[in-house]
């Protein structure tokens, strides 16, 4: 979701905190809650998606995290690496 000058990317630091079949719960460092709110919305409007939200915490104290509970048989680990990798060609393909 970040993006360099010359249109290139920098890593996303994620941490999981939790991770089952059917939910998982990470920590994205360094994040604000537009990036994040931004994978809420594509999560939420996923057919594979029983519910998606991400929690601020305190700004100063806390890095953002995301909690995703998927429908059976869904992966939210592989659903969330391609939603990402969705939304950063969405955003590489911005011509200006």
């Amino acid at each position: 979701m970040n993006a360099g000058h010359d249109g290139g990317s920098f890593p996303m630091p994620v941490k999981v905190l939790t991770h089952d079949k059917n939910e998982l719960r990470v920590r994205f460092i360094g994040e604000s809650h537009t990036s994040l709110q931004v994978l809420r919305v594509r999560l939420n409007d996923d057919k594979g998606v029983d519910y998606a939200n991400f929690f601020p915490g305190h700004p100063d104290l806390d890095e953002p995290e995301m909690f995703i509970r998927t429908n059976k048989g869904v992966d939210p680990a592989k659903l969330l690496k391609g939603l990402v990798a969705e939304i950063s060609g969405d955003f590489g393909a911005l011509n200006l």
